[in-house]
């Protein structure tokens, strides 16, 4: 028997945006994790503080900064809370608009995973082709907002900018082009014996473990728990259209990787749909006041975002601010579950496991 000592190991800090806001510090017996802690607080910028003495669109843009590759999402949560405790309409072409930026934000954020987790494991051509199709999605973003990657867009009520003339055409043209794109990847990558050896059957788990510790996402649906805000408790314009919920049996990284894949197949159907009932001409604002005052009360709203279920609750005193204000991160949750399933892998899962996660370290510290 090879004698051992324990050895304490920081890992990181480090992001894949280079910020360095992120490490582990594990214990180890020779290779293998004997204990794991995730170690956060870097960029805690405090944000839901902040709020309190922001106006209700003083705060969509700090949304933006929280989750930097799905900040659409971010934006949507935000004002749709507030649109529910004072029951706002939200005119058609508007919800249109949004719906399609999400999904399109959804594409997009897939993208930055698939790319950083190829390239974290030892493949770089994915990286490349991955950052080439999401630049066509930040162009298109662009000429929406003016902006690529925090974009202030949703405003309670509607949106701040129509589209500009053409722009539903490039998404028209676009849709092809990126289903033709998934399957060039999928021959590329998702059959790959080294690949395969690297990811099938590492992180395992089961849906008993995954409610558990509240995952949603890919990271819930990957144990075959059927579970889809937008399908489930549908919102914007969701119950409208017809796309089916990926949903694997395994619960590895695996199972992870290719709901994700799909995800991004169902988002195009969803994008097909919604190009073709877009409204020709109507408003973008519904009829919200100047200044902003939400009725004394609270509210929570849920959408699914890129890494699950994003929460935002609001306690109102009537005022034109907040009183409280919380998110509720699907990073931060999600990421409770790296602990358990570090400990007894070696060294060379790490990357792995934390990749097949998909945590935004920005969502995860807000």
């Amino acid at each position: 028997m090879i004698r051992t000592e324990e050895l304490l190991l920081n890992v990181g800090p480090q992001h894949p945006s280079t910020h360095g806001v992120f490490r582990i510090v594990v214990k180890l017996d020779g290779e293998i994790i004997t204990h794991a802690d995730p170690v956060m607080g870097y960029l805690h910028r405090g944000t839901e503080k902040l709020a309190e003495n922001l106006s209700y669109t003083q705060i969509i843009p700090y949304t933006d900064r929280m989750d930097y590759v799905s900040a659409m999402t971010n934006n949507y949560v935000l004002v749709h809370a507030v649109e529910k405790l004072m029951g706002l309409e939200i005119p058609e072409r508007a919800e249109f608009l949004r719906l399609i930026v999400m999904e399109l934000q959804r594409i997009a954020s897939h993208m930055v995973w698939w790319g950083t987790y190829l390239l974290d494991i030892g493949a770089m051509s994915p990286f490349l082709f991955a950052f080439r199709d999401r630049e066509i999605i930040i162009n298109l973003f662009n000429e929406l907002c003016g902006a690529r990657l925090t974009y202030n867009y949703m405003r309670v009520g509607g949106v701040k900018w129509d589209a500009p003339e053409g722009w539903i055409e490039k998404i028209r043209k676009f849709i092809p082009y990126m289903y033709d794109k998934l399957d060039e990847y999928t021959n590329l990558v998702s059959g790959n014996e080294i690949f395969l050896a690297r990811i099938k059957g590492i992180g395992k788990y089961d849906a008993e473990t995954a409610i558990a510790y509240g995952l949603s996402g890919a990271n819930l649906r990957c144990t075959g728990v059927n579970w889809d805000i937008r399908k489930d408790q549908p919102y914007s314009l969701y119950s409208r259209f017809d796309f089916d919920v990926p949903v694997g049996a395994n619960g590895d990284c695996y199972d992870r990787y290719l709901l994700r894949f799909e995800e991004m197949r169902q988002s195009l159907r969803i994008l097909e749909q919604a190009i073709e009932q877009f409204p020709a001409e109507g408003e973008i604002m519904g009829k919200a006041p100047r200044v902003l005052r939400a009725p004394e009360g609270e509210v929570y709203a849920r959408i699914e975002s890129p890494r699950g279920e994003i929460g935002c609750h609001i306690v109102s005193k009537g005022k034109d601010k907040p009183y409280r204000l919380k998110f509720r991160r699907p990073s931060f949750v999600n990421l409770q579950i790296l602990p358990k399933l570090l400990v007894g892998e070696s060294m060379t899962n790490l990357i792995t496991i934390l990749g097949g996660i998909d945590i935004v370290v920005g969502e995860v510290d807000c």
